[in-house]
């Protein structure tokens, strides 16, 4: 139960995220979609490295002086995993005028949900590892910890869920399916969680490398297309600071629960 409970709150924060266009009038103002963006970076950088790099090297202590090799290969193939579904997968980033990848006859709207449902599923694979470690009977990571990180990616799932659905609604769309476009966009985090739960549950030894994994395709993510956010446009201290903000509300939740 806890494991369901865990691997859905992520999801939860993207829907009522999602739902704000039902309730705001007019588009986002760019200073506060740079904050919005800022803040998620924030939670994410610091959700891959105590959430995901500190007990994969933890868990290699074992391997004396080379208890970095799990991390570091974890991480740099969970980048590259990312960069190859960035070159396969149609999507289109918020503030774009051209979608990337392959060429395709898909609508705007639907590669704009693809770009976020790209950008969701490290995180639904991050909280997916930490509570396979959990199910597992690794020492080094508790229940608590595993769910302060979904309420932290929750926490920051709540404006990308906004930052989906109110430029969809901008597009022309209406805001009930606005909203249901940005809810469809969070799905694909339990399904990334319980992939990755099924894939720990075959080679429990695979789990330093799993999450690292996690938190390598979670870095892509927020140097590909958060941390542009944050600071595009005209010059701006706001996205440098609310992700001073991310930082340290994940830092706090993963030191204080974990």
């Amino acid at each position: 139960m806890e494991v369901f409970v865990g691997i859905m709150i992520p999801f939860v924060g993207t829907a009522l995220g999602s739902a704000c266009v039902l309730f705001m009038k007019g588009g986002m103002k760019p200073n506060i979609q740079r904050a919005l963006a800022g803040f998620a970076a924030g939670v994410m950088v610091a959700a891959s490295i105590w959430s995901l790099i500190v007990p994969a090297m933890e868990q290699s202590e074992h391997l004396g002086k080379f208890s970095f090799v799990p991390a570091a290969v974890g991480l740099w193939l969970g980048i590259l995993f990312l960069l190859l579904l960035d070159h396969v997968i149609p999507h289109l980033h918020i503030g774009s005028t051209e979608a990337e990848g392959p060429k395709s006859n898909l609508k705007k709207t639907t590669t704009m949900v693809l770009a976020v449902a790209l950008h969701n599923l490290p995180e639904g694979m991050a909280v997916g590892v930490v509570f396979a470690g959990v199910a597992s009977g690794d020492v080094t990571m508790t229940v608590m910890g595993a769910m302060a990180l979904s309420i932290g990616i929750a926490i920051q799932n709540f404006p990308e869920g906004a930052i989906i659905s109110l430029p969809l609604r901008a597009e022309g769309m209406s805001k009930k399916r606005a909203c249901l476009y940005g809810v469809l966009s969070g799905i694909i985090e339990p399904v990334g969680a319980l992939i990755t739960i099924g894939l720990t549950g075959i080679i429990v030894p695979a789990l330093p490398y799993l999450l690292s994994f996690a938190a390598g395709a979670m870095l892509y993510v927020v140097v590909e297309e958060l941390i542009p956010q944050a600071v595009e446009g005209e010059h701006s201290h706001t996205g440098t600071l609310m992700f001073t903000v991310g930082f340290s509300i994940m830092m706090i939740l993963d030191v204080a629960l974990g």
